[in-house]
């Protein structure tokens, strides 16, 4: 019997999405999930410590085994793309520091473990979302959606877990 917490993440600075499932012989449970907001208004480094301090508080409060972390994706602006990636490390260093590896999937990754096909939307995703966990009401943020969606590829591509 393989069991397994899984933390996944969504990164950003203004909002981080984490969701949390249960992987159990072979079968996920959904737990929870949340987003974390930062003020827009406030120092960027003081953001980041946010972020650091609300992402270790989900792992232990949730007794998370592994954190899995979605991959960025600009092709547009560097300056936002910056800001992110230094959020994405924060974020990395809080599952490190705390004990635990962390995971990195692409959107691409999370698209095909779920759905079999890199090209969906976000729509389609949380369909599957709910499917797969059999959730019954819609998520109230895309970003923590988002997050169960990495969590949950982890869950079912991670070959310790099989």
């Amino acid at each position: 019997m393989k069991y397994m917490k899984i933390l996944g993440i969504d990164p950003g600075y203004g909002r981080v999405g984490w969701g949390v499932v249960e992987y159990k012989d072979n079968k996920a449970k959904y737990l929870d999930c949340g987003c974390i907001e930062t003020p827009a208004k406030s120092l960027f480094s003081d953001r980041i410590n946010t972020i650091f301090d609300e992402v270790s508080k989900v792992i232990k409060e949730y007794r998370i085994e592994e954190v899995a972390v979605e991959s960025l994706f600009f092709n547009t602006n560097q300056k936002t793309a910056m800001l992110a990636s230094q959020a994405r490390g924060v974020i990395i260093l809080a599952g490190v520091r705390s004990g635990l590896s962390v995971f990195d999937y692409t959107p691409l990754q999370v698209k095909q473990a779920l759905i079999g096909y890199g090209r969906a939307d976000k729509k389609q995703i949380q369909t599957m979302l709910a499917f797969h966990l059999q959730i019954k009401e819609d998520f109230k943020q895309d970003d923590a959606a988002d997050a169960v969606a990495v969590a949950l590829t982890h869950a079912y591509t991670n070959k310790r877990l099989k």
